[in-house]
């Protein structure tokens, strides 16, 4: 049996920082948030970080698949990111006047993803979701905004719910929600707004939480983008948790079609602050006319560790790369949860994967796994998509099926 890790020194800085910091961790990485638990179960401070490997403030070491929620497509402290972002460094970063690397960084772009005739910067997946939305308003005149259930497009109050704190009724009114996958639903909700509708916003393939990751159904994809087409309205796709570990050329070419505007962040330059709404030329106008920017979104460092991370990407065949990781340790797991008589249910693309213990409706059985899992050196957590990133070992997967398994052992003997 494997060492339990214990966290005091992270309890202790917990303690601490709710003397001073609103709920100590504020955000979806705090403890109140519902990816960690039971809480007791986590670590809550890091101390470091390399390749594949996160270490807490108690020195336990943990095979993490959250990545820092993404940005870690490559692996913790990239050499050739790093180098580059350092001799940048050197020169200039946030300067009054832009540094020309940030052209560089649009070309890559525009020639990488195959829908972009644009690049446009700023520093957080919600920056860019939000001017997405609003060029397409700028674009269309219009103000209504389709969403798919289940959707998660950032923290901007029109992203949010009317029952969530501080949103106000006026900030989701043009809000259209729909059923993913569900195109006759999607197509009355066109005729019940006839010539009102300005975008409809949505990630590749719903990735939300606390339920299997559903692909899109077979042609899907296609009719959404005629009724688009046919309506005058802008297909916005938010690729900002799954951009790159499907397909360089952006998830919209994985799965056979065009965006209109495509948002990117976290794979974007493996850790560093940049994000990049790309999109095609017809709403290059549009995007030019809003006030909208930032004081650090000119920052010339990430963009020169971008440059480094998609090239390296590129070279790596990355996609590709990961979907096989995630494809070999998703096997594994379930083969590994049959054999203590549980259905594990790994969906989604592997690079970017969903666990659900499907055998208790109440997800208390999963939370129970996922937390012997932690307590062993493998950081999962309860109800959020998983990445995979380049550096992750053939020797890490194989480590990480050991620690499930005894998981499963221990709550398969707690259930018995």
């Amino acid at each position: 049996m494997r060492k339990v890790y214990e966290y005091p020194k992270s309890r202790a800085a917990f303690e601490r920082a709710c003397k001073i910091i609103p709920s100590g961790i504020y955000g979806h990485q705090g403890p109140a948030e519902g990816c960690y638990v039971p809480v007791e179960a986590f670590p809550l401070y890091s101390s470091k970080a390399q390749g594949s490997y996160l270490w807490d403030l108690d020195g336990n070491k943990f095979i993490d698949y959250m990545c820092a929620y993404g940005p870690n497509v490559l692996g913790y402290n990239d050499p050739d990111v790093d180098e580059a972002a350092a001799k940048q460094r050197r020169i200039s970063d946030c300067t009054t006047l832009p540094n020309p690397v940030m052209i560089d960084f649009a070309d890559l772009l525009v020639e990488t993803v195959a829908c972009a005739d644009w690049a446009f910067f700023a520093k957080n997946g919600n920056d860019v979701t939000t001017c997405a939305v609003m060029t397409a308003r700028a674009y269309t005149h219009r103000k209504k905004i389709v969403f798919f259930k289940g959707y998660y497009h950032g923290i901007s109050p029109w992203t949010q719910k009317i029952d969530y704190a501080g949103v106000l009724e006026e900030d989701v009114a043009n809000n259209i929600y729909v059923t993913w996958n569900d195109f006759d639903e999607l197509q009355e909700a066109f005729e019940q707004n006839k010539g009102e509708i300005a975008a409809v916003i949505a990630q590749p393939y719903m990735h939300g939480n606390f339920a299997d990751n559903e692909l899109p159904k077979e042609g899907f994809w296609k009719k959404v983008r005629k009724l688009c087409d046919d309506t005058g309205t802008v297909l916005i796709i938010d690729d900002v948790r799954a951009g790159f570990r499907l397909d360089m050329a952006g998830s919209d070419h994985y799965f056979g079609f065009k965006a209109d505007l495509i948002c990117f962040c976290k794979a974007l330059a493996n850790g560093y602050n940049v994000s990049a709404l790309c999109g095609r030329d017809f709403l290059k106008s549009s995007v030019s006319s809003l006030s909208y920017t930032g004081s650090y979104w000119m920052s010339a460092v990430p963009f020169a560790a971008g440059i480094a991370c998609i090239n390296k990407m590129k070279k790596l065949g990355c996609p590709k790369l990961l979907i096989e990781k995630g494809t070999k340790l998703k096997n594994g797991l379930v083969t590994t949860a049959l054999k203590y008589g549980y259905d594990l249910h790994v969906s989604g693309v592997p690079s970017l994967f969903y666990l659900r213990i499907a055998d208790d409706p109440t997800l208390m059985l999963h939370q129970e796994w996922i937390a012997e899992c932690v307590k062993r050196g493998v950081f999962f957590t309860n109800h959020h998509n998983h990445f995979i990133n380049a550096s992750l070992s053939d020797k890490d997967i194989a480590e990480t099926l050991e620690v499930a398994d005894e998981a499963f052992k221990v709550v398969r003997e707690r259930h018995s």
